[in-house]
């Protein structure tokens, strides 16, 4: 299993030298996500301070962007890491698509769909030379002049992952990406009754196997060396599923352990921006289903059990220690119990 760290910064420039400390760490991968910047400008750097780690988004928000700007992206950063680049998208919620980003929202599956089939024709006509003859329901591309055209890219196009949590996006994934984002906001029971089967499904439809198909999972992780450390760490990780549950789209992680109605009393509480009293509502038991917790001691293989079976990349989730070089002995750990595993 191949372990991937955040790349959370305020400013672009510090990219660098946190990629720079997050590979001398051990991790295999790192990621950006859609936050308070650009999720794509940091991976540019940091592909400059770095020469073995892979580097994601995760995600992009895909409704932000047309499919020929990401084509764009994806490639040229394909390029300037010397193919270590992973286009990592995801829908957002409707609210941040309209009102956030100002761009367009419907049926998000079938869209998401799209323009991942537009981004490769576009990259086809690029790598291969196909004539660019895109026509769907939400895009259309159907002009490239040479001009226009970087050619084939000499390190191979890049794999496009898809994020999701309910049924429609994760069969999305199956059928046309090479690989799935695990959102953060899931449970073990969630994965074996919701993503796991709308993955075959999306496989079947597709008409393809499960080979060479990378499922990375994103993990809320709290842990620390003693009882203080792993209560902040605690509230910290509460904080972050009272957030995600009171998104109406995450309600089928809840509905497996027959708590959907706690994603409207969340819902209604945000919207008076009663965050504080949105954590309260979060309780141990659920907060045990979500998050792996434990002691540092305990905590790699607490994660490496969690994910067994299903995932080929975990990527550790924990806002309240972003410092890499904290997390060092937990990532060589995890890697070594996963290899011995094998």
């Amino acid at each position: 299993m191949k372990v991937d760290g955040a790349i959370l910064v305020d400013d672009p420039r510090d990219a660098g030298p946190l990629a720079r400390r997050l590979e001398a760490a051990g991790y295999d991968g790192a990621f950006t996500f859609e936050g308070r910047h650009d999720p794509f400008l940091p991976l540019a750097v940091a592909a400059e301070h770095t020469e073995r780690m892979e580097l994601a988004t995760a995600i992009a928000v895909a409704f932000a962007r047309g499919p020929m700007t990401l084509a764009q992206l994806g490639y040229d950063l394909q390029l300037h890491s010397r193919g270590r680049f992973v286009l990592g998208l995801g829908s957002q919620i409707r609210a941040h698509v309209e009102r956030r980003f100002g761009a367009p929202w419907s049926r998000p599956a079938a869209r998401m769909r799209e323009a991942v089939q537009a981004i490769r024709a576009i990259w086809r006509s690029w790598h291969e030379g196909a004539p660019l003859d895109f026509r769907g329901e939400f895009f259309r591309h159907t002009l490239m002049t040479p001009v226009f055209d970087p050619g084939p890219n000499p390190f191979g196009l890049p794999p496009i992952f898809v994020a999701g949590v309910g049924p429609k996006m994760t069969e999305v994934a199956g059928e046309v990406a090479d690989g799935y984002f695990v959102h953060p906001f899931h449970t073990p029971a969630s994965v074996e009754r919701v993503t796991l089967p709308a993955l075959r499904r999306g496989f079947d439809r597709a008409g393809r196997s499960a080979d060479g198909f990378t499922v990375s999972c994103q993990l809320i992780v709290a842990t620390g060396d003693g009882d203080e450390a792993i209560e902040r760490a605690r509230q910290g990780a509460k904080a972050q599923i009272s957030f995600y549950a009171s998104t109406p789209a995450y309600r089928p992680v809840l509905d497996c352990h027959g708590r959907g109605e706690l994603q409207e009393e969340l819902n209604a509480l945000s919207k008076r921006g009663a965050w504080l009293e949105m954590v309260g509502r979060v309780d141990d038991a659920l907060l045990d289903e979500v998050a792996v917790v434990g002691h540092r001691r305990e905590i790699a293989a607490k994660i490496a059990s969690r994910c067994e079976g299903f995932a080929d990349r975990v990527s550790l989730v924990a806002p309240f220690a972003p410092d890499p070089d904290l997390w060092a002995d937990v990532v060589r750990e995890l890697r070594a119990i996963t290899s011995s595993a094998r």
